[in-house]
């Protein structure tokens, strides 16, 4: 009978993320499921609207390095779907990055766990909580921090189901895992309030607050934010829009090099439910929030020359401009005298003709 080899010890998730195929050890590690699956990379699609960026420059190198050089000695997780038009019968769960890697360098096949039976609520469990595994929370984007915790606070939350995803993804990353105790505050305490999730993740309840509004931002819109394009406030103000509406924001600010302000976004907001191309226009390119220029006359400068002719040295600037006032005034009494009686003459000359 041939001698089993050891299962290797893993120090940390990102040690697990960093190992691709090697098929004489992948058949050593249990699934609660059963055996694993050699799988042809064209038959996996990535999971449906996947709410993380995938790794890259220096981070990307270093997992196709480790996986010329290690094999994945974890399997990925994926679950199975209809046959689609692009030939895919499965979608990803857990193992995005390595794919990406993988693919980067020549593989063909994937080790991989296969789940049947999952919701797609559950499917997008296995998705947020593999990303929350292997990085820390605060160093996740502003959209992907907004979508772990959506998740969480949402309506189909199952504390339970959690649980039993995550002592699944922390046994096979060590199989000398044991599982969590259920009266843990992090894990086995049932998620009621938007406090009690803050708590979680060493954020304000604002914070929390602000973050699910992004959730519901466009995609494009996201990446924007994550771009540090949109500040977290005004991308606040925008998530109160229509989705046609940030439609109408993105394609402007698609084809322009606006920037998105405080005052704008909130302008925005007040137009949620009636915000129109033209009207979104106006307010990103700034044409909305201009003051109109006042009709002020001309200055004009009164010549030394013409001044001195009048006026002396010594004359105050109040007296003067009270003479020139009254001066003004007579020229323009007369000047209006004069045209009456031209008008009078052209009359009576009408008349006599």
């Amino acid at each position: 009978m041939a001698t089993k080899r050891p299962i290797p010890k893993l120090s940390s998730i990102d040690e697990l993320l960093l190992l691709s195929e090697q098929p004489s050890a992948s058949s050593e590690i249990s699934s609660p499921d059963g055996k694993i699956q050699s799988i042809p990379i064209s038959k996996i699609r990535k999971f449906k609207d996947h709410p993380f960026r995938l790794y890259e420059d220096e981070r990307l190198t270093d997992m196709m390095d480790s996986i010329r050089n290690n094999g994945i000695l974890v399997p990925l997780i994926v679950r199975k779907i209809e046959l689609d038009d692009r030939g895919y019968e499965y979608e990803m769960l857990a193992g995005h990055n390595r794919m990406n890697a993988a693919l980067m360098i020549g593989m063909d096949q994937l080790p991989c766990i296969i789940k049947d039976s999952l919701t797609d609520e559950e499917a997008l469990m296995y998705v947020v909580e593999t990303n929350v595994l292997q990085r820390s929370f605060s160093e996740m984007l502003p959209s992907e921090k907004a979508k772990v915790l959506s998740l969480r606070y949402s309506d189909m939350f199952s504390q339970g189901k959690r649980n039993d995803i995550i002592n699944e993804l922390k046994k096979l990353e060590n199989p000398q895992y044991n599982k969590e105790d259920p009266t843990s505050a992090l894990i086995g305490h049932k998620l009621k309030s938007r406090d009690i999730v803050a708590n979680e993740y060493g954020l304000s309840k604002n914070t929390v607050a602000r973050l699910l509004r992004i959730d519901k931002l466009l995609p494009e819109l996201k990446k924007r934010v994550d771009d540090a394009e949109i500040g977290l406030y005004p991308a606040v103000n925008l998530s109160y829009l229509t989705e046609t509406e940030q439609r109408i924001v993105e394609d402007i600010l698609s084809r322009n090099e606006y920037k998105v302000d405080m005052k704008k976004a909130e302008l925005l907001r007040d137009y949620s439910g009636k915000l129109t191309a033209e009207q979104g226009m106006k307010i990103l390119s700034g044409e909305a929030n201009r003051k109109p220029r006042g009709k002020s006359p001309v200055p004009f400068k009164l010549k030394h020359k013409i001044y001195a002719k009048y006026f002396s040295p010594q004359s105050k600037a109040s007296e003067v401009e009270e003479i020139i006032d009254k001066a003004l005034e007579m020229y323009f009494s007369q000047q209006r005298q004069i045209d009456q009686n031209e008008e009078t003459k052209e009359e009576d000359y009408v008349h006599e003709i």
